[in-house]
């Protein structure tokens, strides 16, 4: 053991900073903001102060978008060393703020590129440690019981068998179910992405707080499907759940992160925490049965089971969407605003509408009738629609009021009531010309 803590230490260039006595007191606490779950941050927690003998990583659970709010509000006087989450975009907000600082790993054998993305951040601000993808996650014996099909792509989601049995995580409290959402808006553009979107929410069951209560509930058999980070079905396979796994062919492989914070107290103890993350051991835990990550060292896929998921030999994954950060940065909290006002918070209003439709197609399919058929695909027209432009949520008028720089424009309160009523309003009037197609093919 002792052998190990010093090769480590030697490889990471920090002994002396870490390991002398003199620099004891100052390593004795490496504090760690995540949105990750005791699952994922125990191992790495337990393998990081075994490694560094004297070490303590102090873990403070946060969502994503709470733990960037945090950094903000407390950076006059921080007390955090690490931010660590899956969500690039988010980096790229603390980034832009002057909120995470410069860094150079020592670490060996990291690919360049994961998916269509670069791993790490080409400022030297952030770093990918590992690669996640967004799929369909769903439970074999519940689909049994509820003569479910298997899933493959999004769309199968919004068909009527599915209806009262999908939950996901809501965006704007979840930042990997945000990536979700922007890959398949980036897929397959704003509006017929926001069209599938909300057909598929239709027949959603719940949507939750937190990303973890969706695969906890698939797990269980509360719900039949989840729309979840790939991670979740990994791990709950190799703990004996019978659930299996999904990519649909839109969806995306993005690095999950690292960085340093600006001012960090013990900025010598952060560095150490991202060059484990980074070495060859560090690596290794991500295939632990709890984790179960995508590695960003290629080399390390031969300790992985033998059917464990490789980007890096798998070129089909996430090769469909080339994922912008950029973008997504621009226009977050106008994308989550709108996922909340068009269907979180109008959600009983939303699938009455689906109901009213999926009766009407079936009722349609016993006795066609065109001018009912008309009626339905109006109907589905009304759920589709968007109160904004994707030039518009990423304007300055509409992203303006949601980043504190509105300069002209509407308020963020006065977009969110319009918003909602907006939906209130088409959903309303699409049940009804659903109800009225049914009436006429009767």
């Amino acid at each position: 053991m002792q052998r190990r803590s010093f090769v480590l230490a030697s490889t990471l260039g920090l002994s002396g900073a870490l390991l002398a006595p003199g620099a004891r007191a100052q390593a004795g606490k490496v504090t760690v903001v995540t949105s990750f779950s005791k699952d994922v941050t125990d191992p790495f927690k337990a393998a990081f102060e075994k490694a560094m003998p004297g070490v303590t990583l102090d873990v403070q659970n946060r969502n994503t978008n709470a733990g960037v709010k945090y950094l903000e509000e407390t950076r006059g006087n921080n007390q955090v060393d690490v931010f660590w989450a899956s969500a690039p975009d988010a980096f790229e907000v603390l980034k832009s703020k002057g909120l995470l600082q410069r860094y150079t790993p020592k670490a060996t054998g990291i690919a360049p590129r994961v998916g269509s993305m670069p791993t790490n951040d080409p400022d030297g601000q952030y770093f990918g440690f590992a690669a996640s993808g967004y799929g369909i996650m769903w439970n074999e014996r519940y689909a049994r019981a509820n003569r479910l099909p298997a899933p493959k792509e999004w769309g199968d989601l919004a068909l009527p068998v599915f209806h009262d049995h999908v939950a996901i995580a809501a965006p704007s409290r979840s930042g990997t179910t945000h990536l979700t959402i922007e890959t398949m808006l980036q897929g397959d553009g704003w509006d017929q992405g926001w069209r599938l979107l909300k057909a598929m929410a239709g027949n959603f069951r719940t949507i939750t707080e937190r990303s973890f209560g969706v695969p906890e509930a698939v797990n269980s058999g509360q719900v039949g499907v989840g729309i979840v980070i790939d991670f979740f079905a990994f791990s709950a396979q190799a703990s004996g759940f019978p659930v299996k796994f999904v990519y649909p062919t839109v969806t995306t492989i993005v690095p999950a992160n690292v960085g340093i914070v600006a001012r960090a107290p013990n900025t010598a103890g952060a560095q150490a925490f991202v060059e484990f993350l980074l070495s060859p051991a560090g690596q290794a835990v991500l295939l632990e049965p709890g984790i179960r990550r995508l590695p960003v060292n290629p080399e390390i896929y031969a300790q992985a089971p033998a059917d464990y998921p490789n980007p890096f030999k798998d070129p089909s994954l996430g090769a469909r969407v080339r994922f912008d950060v950029d973008v997504s940065e621009k226009r977050t909290a106008v994308v989550d605003t709108l996922f909340d006002q068009l269907i979180t918070f109008q959600l009983d209003a939303l699938k009455a509408a689906t109901r009213a439709i999926q009766a009407a197609e079936a009722a349609l399919e016993k006795k066609d009738n065109a001018a009912a058929r008309s009626l339905v695909r109006e109907a589905r027209d009304l759920i589709a629609a968007m109160p904004v432009s994707e030039a518009e949520a990423s304007g300055p008028a509409v992203a303006g009021a949601f980043g504190g720089q509105r300069a002209e424009g509407p308020r963020q309160a006065e977009l969110e009531q319009a918003w909602a009523a907006f939906a209130r309003e088409r959903y309303a009037r699409a049940r009804d010309k659903a109800q009225e197609a049914a009436r006429l093919a009767r």
